[in-house]
């Protein structure tokens, strides 16, 4: 079968959409197609096969413009999606033009089209469409965390120092686009946007560089959002990965990763992205990860910008109120890349209180709504000490394990923690029992030294009360027990001048009162 370029096509790309489009021309016998239509493919749904094609189309960016791009891109997206998504992806079809004119799927004749052949899945499936409540549960939203750490762990590794250099390419292309579309983007935000995306680029110039170097530039997924993410089986399955520019697509883990914050950020459900950063985060377990959200504003500012910019691109296809729509959903994107961009001072929050007054629970609701992503960074001592003696998160360590000697290094270890990501820009809590003033101390000379705002929670309640709470704990990173409360309370806390709240009620009882006390504290 010889590969015909575009010049060889006897038809056009119209005549082959009319051809898919028609149930009887397919050799699954479909009662009717379903056509899903993107900026740059078509997806025809025939019984349970998924047809895709892409557009005859040329942006600065990416280039389907003839036929023998199109067969090496479909080929290109079999590859890189096929080892994370086997069960979606089936091969490269050709669509040929027989001797009497007539179309066909693999057929004798030439190629005029090609198109990637999948197993098709239920829409209602896909993370976009699953309902708020799905997508938010915590079970899926670490599920998810563990995918794409696993997919980024997997990806092939680019040691280079242009780390910088390839964030400005990105930011010189949005800047060209949104000039480009004054009608669209205002020119005076354009230029603001500019302006405060150079200045994070200029904040965040050696910590490109030295992730480069570190090897956390990969060929990464490229167009990680929630569309881009099924369930099968009840586990979250990555497909449709970038495949039309390699540059583009080998990235900084983290930035790849930002697509997906900001799109759940964009839907409602910053918390549950905040909770997905601090998943990932602590799968990672590398300070390297910490220091780079010293990028992550700026990351999530380019991610929400080009979706703007794809959204623009897109209303320039259709017409009437899709293009109206389309231009909405661009102004709004290109509001939030602009929003992500503007500072937020660093602040350090600590929650103690013995085992079972609900510290841990408390400090990831916090963590997650008091501002939109990135939120603040989470950091358990429950889950350090277990990543010292480097044991799954739920495993029980031996007795032996709590001694103070212990006890002081994992304090160490989320100091350290604290201390690269405040210095990273971003802010922190701290959840531990802090049961001695030596270690909340530690904590308050840290913010002392940032000269930040420290704000310090302590949880209380009943004995009896927390040792029941405890005794009911099933999976949980904590080893505590009743006689483990029984000996805090004995031992007890010293004098304590942080923050009391009343834990006896309900997590929203005690979650109140701490919004209460960082109101007053001016913690937002």
């Amino acid at each position: 079968m010889r590969v015909m370029t575009q010049k060889d096509a006897a038809i056009s790309q119209e005549e082959v959409i009319s051809f898919l489009k028609n149930p009887d021309n397919y050799p699954c016998n479909p009662e009717i197609i379903e056509v899903h239509d993107t900026h740059g493919a078509l997806v025809f749904l025939a019984g349970e096969d998924a047809y895709k094609i892409k557009k005859a189309v040329k942006f600065p960016y990416m280039d389907f413009s003839t036929l023998d791009l199109r067969r090496k891109f479909c080929a290109r997206e079999l590859d890189i999606n096929q080892p994370a998504a086997p069960e979606i992806y089936l091969g490269v079809v050709a669509i040929t033009q027989e001797k009497d004119g007539s179309l066909a799927f693999d057929g004798a004749g030439q190629p005029v089209e090609w198109a990637v052949h999948m197993k098709r899945f239920e829409q209602k499936n896909m993370l976009d469409q699953l309902p708020h409540e799905a997508v938010t549960d915590k079970t899926l939203i670490a599920k998810l965390a563990g995918v794409v750490f696993k997919y980024h762990q997997a990806a092939k590794r680019v040691n280079v120092s242009d780390g910088p250099y390839r964030v400005k390419v990105l930011i010189d292309e949005l800047m060209e686009s949104f000039e480009d579309a004054p009608d669209i983007f205002s020119k005076k935000k354009v230029a603001q946007f500019g302006k405060l995306a150079m200045q994070h680029l200029a904040n965040a110039h050696y910590c490109l560089r030295f992730r480069g170097r570190r090897g956390f530039i990969r060929r990464c997924h490229g167009d990680l959002h929630l569309r881009n993410i099924v369930l099968l089986d009840g586990k979250p399955v990555l497909f449709d990965a970038l495949e039309f520019d390699e540059n583009l697509a080998t990235t900084d883990v983290l930035y790849d990763l930002a697509f997906l914050l900001m799109d759940l950020d964009q839907r409602r459900m910053s918390p549950s992205a905040n909770q997905l950063l601090n998943r990932y985060l602590y799968l990672s377990g590398a300070l390297d990860d910490i220091y780079g959200l010293t990028a992550m504003p700026l990351f999530l500012s380019i991610r929400a910008g080009i979706r703007a910019m794809v959204a623009n691109d897109h209303a320039r296809q259709v017409s009437g109120k899709a293009a109206e729509k389309e231009q909405a959903a661009a102004r709004e994107y290109f509001l939030t890349a602009h929003q992500y961009l503007k500072a937020k001072q660093p602040v350090l929050i600590a929650v103690g209180g013995f085992s079972g007054t609900g510290k841990t629970t408390l400090a990831a609701r916090l963590s997650g709504i008091l501002e939109h992503v990135p939120g603040f960074l989470h950091l358990r001592s429950d889950l350090e000490r277990k990543s010292l003696f480097d044991v799954p998160e739920t495993e029980r360590l031996a007795p032996t394990r709590y001694t103070q000697e212990t006890s002081d290094q994992v304090y160490a270890r989320l100091h350290h923690k604290a201390r690269i990501a405040l210095k990273s820009g971003q802010r922190v809590i701290v959840d531990a029992v802090f049961s001695k003033e030596s270690e909340r101390a530690l904590f308050e000379r840290l913010a002392e030294e940032f000269g930040i705002p420290f704000v310090g929670l302590w949880l209380e309640a009943k004995e009896s009360l927390i040792a029941e709470r405890v005794a009911a704990r099933k999976n949980d990173a904590s080893d505590a027990t009743p006689t483990v409360v029984h000996q805090q309370v004995n031992r007890g806390a010293g004098d304590i001048n942080w923050h009391r709240i009343d834990a006896s009620g309900t997590e929203f009882d005690s979650l109140q009162q701490a919004l209460s006390i960082l109101e007053l504290s001016k913690i937002d």
